[in-house]
């Protein structure tokens, strides 16, 4: 599903503060694989998951997704693959728009825009019916600005727009670092059963290590711009979670 080759990615080249971001990683993801990425900052994390997104291009190598090679393909066109989850939850909506025309927005955004959105009862009860799988209350107050939620309300509603169209590609940026730790655990959960239930392939960057040993079937450690480890499911369930702290000790 996603081929990455022998990428680098150096920022500031030749100048005083060069920063070797990237330094020749090799990572195949299969199909339906939600990949969880640790590490330290300055590791190389966040600039990877950008490669991917095509919002960095990488000096060398290539990034092939769905047999496409999208290396030096923006962010926009690579949206027909891939939807993406920021860090602020005030990232990724409008904010002075309703919840519904929020997803509304979402449910056309790789198709051509026509002079007219239409948002009719049928679509309406589409909309109710999946925001009320977050047992948040939001699914009767859809005509309220997205600017007026909590931030937790928001990245969750977030994470539901993101499946509104046919991506096949779900990347997770630090989604709740910016969230208290109830509204966090429905986001998680949230994310991992839209992965599930649409069959979608997932990165999610965390310096949550308990997030980390909790999700995901693919667990990657990074450093220095390099894998230093990659543990499939198989070695990622016998991980006991003390191990995982270890790494950072």
């Amino acid at each position: 599903m996603i081929d990455i080759d022998n990428i680098h990615k150096t920022f500031n080249t030749g100048r005083s503060n060069q920063v070797n971001a990237v330094n020749g990683i090799d990572l195949h993801i299969k199909s339906g694989e939600f990949v969880v990425i640790v590490g330290s900052n300055g590791s190389g994390k966040t600039t990877l998951l950008d490669m991917v997104a095509g919002s960095v291009f990488p000096n060398t190598g290539s990034i092939i997704i769905d047999g496409a090679d999208v290396t030096k393909m923006p962010d926009y066109r690579r949206s027909e693959w891939i939807a993406r989850v920021f860090q602020n939850p005030m990232s990724g909506t409008a904010s002075d728009l309703s919840i519904i025309d929020n997803f509304r927005l979402a449910a056309i955004r790789t198709r051509p825009k026509g002079l007219t959105i239409g948002i009719n009862d049928t679509f309406k009860n589409q909309v109710k019916e999946k925001i009320s799988t977050l047992g948040l209350g939001l699914e009767n107050k859809i005509e309220q600005p997205m600017g007026t939620l909590s931030g937790g309300q928001r990245q969750a509603l977030t994470l539901l727009m993101s499946v509104m169209d046919s991506c096949k590609v779900l990347l997770l940026d630090e989604p709740t670092a910016a969230l208290d730790p109830r509204s966090a655990q429905v986001v998680m959960k949230t994310a991992e059963e839209l992965i599930k239930d649409y069959r979608l392939t997932a990165i999610l960057i965390t310096h949550n290590l308990k997030d980390a040993y909790t999700y995901g079937t693919r667990l990657i450690l990074m450093g220095e711009g390099l894998v230093m480890k990659n543990l499939d499911a198989q070695q990622k369930s016998a991980l006991k979670q003390n191990d995982l702290f270890d790494w950072f000790g």
